[in-house]
């Protein structure tokens, strides 16, 4: 009899489970459609969190990444890395290469490398700036952002390629100080030329978010390490860059995660963050900001959601159970 009741219980137990699989599984899940195309430029041989970035725009839904180029490191940032002079836009390269594999991504969109130089001015045009230039110049309904992480190198020698890129897609970029005086910030300096190229010579839309805005997205090293590091294989590959990092970089509580506000604007939203139009200024040799440009504006982003940007990053990382 024991046997029997046994033999029931079980039965009912498995049924019970095979129920509740099946509820879940037909669960209702909220459509998600891509509302917009993505060019990634980064310098992702540098700071992690352009990698952290990268990362959270594979996986959504909320738009189509459908090119990442990559940009060169400062000489002497390179050098106290460790890193060989002339070769951090291809290790760049290789970098988010690792990445998409590890996310199973593999042949989800290009991904070229840009310059190993910095400038335009007699520079001759990288795969990369020839790849941007036939993207922006492609038809296709979804508008298209230029998401930059990095110094404008790779975007500065593909207007100079083709002009007429400047009216078919939007710049998003992490970079210059705050306003009114600005200052030296190392994606503005480490290429000042091709920012001047953007930003004073073409009529690129720019969506800009400077150091006092993207430093507003912190997370703190324990929160990485308990709650990133365990999470997938990926999150623990992307947490592994900073425990590797070179001795010159001293961490302290918390990590700045200054590159993910491009995918927080462009991919998940722009409406909980404030901004305003303020008037384009030429860009002095310090990198602050100097005269008003007679007719160009930018989209200055001053405060923005974290909460909401972090969220959605560390949703997108968990283990997908559909």
């Amino acid at each position: 009899m024991r046997t029997e009741i046994d033999r029931r219980g079980f039965i009912a137990a498995g049924a019970s489970l095979m129920i509740g699989t099946a509820a879940r599984s037909a669960l209702p899940v909220i459509r998600q459609a891509p509302k917009a195309r993505i060019i990634i430029d980064n310098d992702f041989a540098g700071d992690p969190d352009g990698l952290i970035a990268l990362a959270h725009q594979l996986a959504t839904k909320a738009a189509r990444p459908v090119l990442v180029t990559t940009s060169a490191l400062d000489a002497k940032l390179a050098a106290l890395g460790g890193q060989p002079a002339g070769a951090t836009a291809a290790a760049g390269k290789q970098a988010a290469i690792d990445l998409m594999h590890i996310m199973g991504l593999t042949n989800l969109c290009p991904v070229i490398a840009g310059s190993e130089r910095f400038g335009v001015a007699g520079a001759q045009a990288s795969a990369a700036a020839r790849a941007i230039v036939a993207e922006a110049m492609r038809d296709d309904p979804l508008p298209l952002f230029f998401t930059c992480g990095g110094p404008l190198t790779n975007l500065a020698q593909a207007l100079q390629l083709e002009p007429a890129i400047a009216d078919r897609m939007t710049l998003v970029w992490i970079g210059g100080a705050d306003y009114p005086q600005g200052g030296s910030e190392y994606n503005l300096s480490t290429d000042l030329e091709a920012a001047r190229a953007v930003i004073e010579r073409s009529r690129m839309p720019i969506w800009q978010i400077p150091a006092g805005a993207y430093r507003q997205l912190q997370m703190s090293v324990a929160e990485m390490t308990a709650t990133l590091r365990p999470m997938s294989a990926t999150t623990a590959w992307l947490y592994g860059r900073y425990a590797d990092l070179p001795p010159f970089v001293q961490l302290g509580g918390a990590i700045t995660l200054g590159d993910s506000p491009m995918v927080l604007l462009t991919s998940v939203s722009a409406e909980s963050s404030a901004s305003s139009i303020i008037a384009g200024r030429r860009l002095l040799d310090d990198s602050r900001y100097g005269a008003e440009i007679p007719g160009r504006s930018i989209r200055l982003f001053t405060q923005l959601d974290a909460r909401l940007a972090l969220a959605d990053f560390l949703a997108l990382m968990q283990p997908r159970r559909d």
